[in-house]
């Protein structure tokens, strides 16, 4: 592709090495062979072994880091294989700073195994107190983990502030950036040496993947992130790296119509008397709905919602729906419904959940592709039959 700059949408149809293998094929082959010929003893073709690397693999990895304004990318089996690789790079009895909220699986990366299989220490903070984060830097600090918007409760972190601090210290930082895509916020543009993302979720976009993919912004770490993943072997395979790339081509306009709907579903449910809370950054209700403006394109596509209610209620206002599902993901078409006290931090202590604000009472939504008028019917009824009960 030329050096002239493209829009967006533009460069999700054609960023990248896409067309290297079969050239003239539209879309890139789905190249399954585990190993490849080599011509002669001194022969050093592209690709010998799918591990180490693989043609489909490729175009995927250039087009996502291309999105995303880095120098390369390495694809990953799930998003928390793509966690993992990214402690990888850190050394033992490492120290790492951490958002208060994170994501229930990196939490679980971080507490239950990385501590004990490599002496990982943690803090955890608001990464928005400048103050509280250079107080827990230690000697031993090697990275500042972001996660913006935190999931469930879409707390956002000012990532330029943050990244600006790390640089001074020598720190490295990575950013969950699963909520937003890189159509919705491109953190290395803001300084964040490392992006991550369940490409289950928004890339891939239809549900029917498993995948993750780190995206650095310097090619010494792009190369530090290769060697990692050819060594620990947790690659992802040609066919999902194939729906990943299809995925990104309609990123653009699923992203647009997904965060236009939270948008005027979160408007609507604000105001419902059955709904205790709110929290969508795209709202200027938010606190940080100021932040949001300046480093998002929009609120997102997720809403997360307090109702009025106990857990029976809610059980109650989940079988109503008709369109919403209840799901343990996001970032597909369909909408979606998610309890994070039973699933998606599930894996917590109540104390721990309670200690980041995550109750019983909260529902996650993760807004598709319908038709708007029929998402707010469906959530307006299910809130109706709960309050008759």
């Amino acid at each position: 592709m030329s050096d002239k700059p493209r829009h967006f949408a533009t460069r999700t149809i054609h960023a990248g090495e896409q067309f290297e293998v079969a050239d003239n094929a539209i879309f890139p082959a789905i190249v399954t062979a585990s190993s490849f010929i080599k011509r002669g003893l001194d022969d050093t073709p592209d690709y010998s072994y799918s591990r180490v690397g693989n043609p489909t693999r490729h175009a995927y990895e250039t087009c996502v880091a291309a999105l995303e304004e880095g120098v390369g990318a390495v694809a990953c089996a799930s998003g928390v294989n793509a966690t993992a690789t990214v402690l990888e790079l850190l050394p033992k009895d490492a120290h790492v700073v951490v958002m208060n909220g994170v994501y229930g699986g990196t939490f679980r990366i971080l507490e239950d195994y990385r501590s004990r299989t490599s002496g990982l220490t943690t803090t955890y903070v608001d990464l928005n107190d400048l103050d509280a984060v250079a107080a827990a830097i230690k000697p031993e600090t090697r990275l500042i983990w972001i996660e913006s918007p935190t999931n469930p409760l879409l707390h956002l972190v000012d990532i330029k502030a943050v990244c600006d601090l790390a640089r001074t210290r020598g720190i490295l930082t990575c950013i969950d950036n699963t909520f937003c895509s890189p159509w919705n916020q491109r953190p290395i543009t803001l300084g964040v040496d490392l992006v991550m993302h369940s490409a289950s979720k928004y890339i891939g976009g239809h549900s029917d993947l498993t995948g993750g993919v780190v995206v650095a912004a310097s090619e010494d770490l792009h190369r530090q992130l290769r060697r990692i993943s050819m060594a620990i072997g947790a690659v992802q395979g040609p066919f999902d790296c194939y729906l990943a790339l299809r995925g990104l081509k309609t990123l653009d306009v699923r992203m647009e119509r997904q965060c236009a709907n939270a948008l005027e579903v979160a408007r609507r449910l604000e105001g419902h008397p059955q709904v205790e809370q709110v929290y969508y950054p795209g709202l200027p209700s938010h606190p940080q709905h100021e932040l949001c403006k300046r480093q998002m394109r929009s609120g997102g596509a997720v809403v997360a919602i307090k109702v009025k209610g106990d857990r029976a209620a809610l059980n109650r206002l989940v079988e109503a729906l008709q369109i919403f599902v209840l799901a343990d993901s996001l970032g597909g078409v369909e909408s979606m419904i998610n309890h994070s006290w039973t699933m998606s931090h599930c894996s917590m202590s109540p104390e721990q959940k309670g200690a980041m604000g995550i109750s019983e009472n909260l529902l996650r939504l993760s807004v598709g592709i319908e038709a708007v008028a029929d998402l707010i019917d469906d959530l307006e009824t299910a809130l109706g039959a709960l309050a008759g009960q």
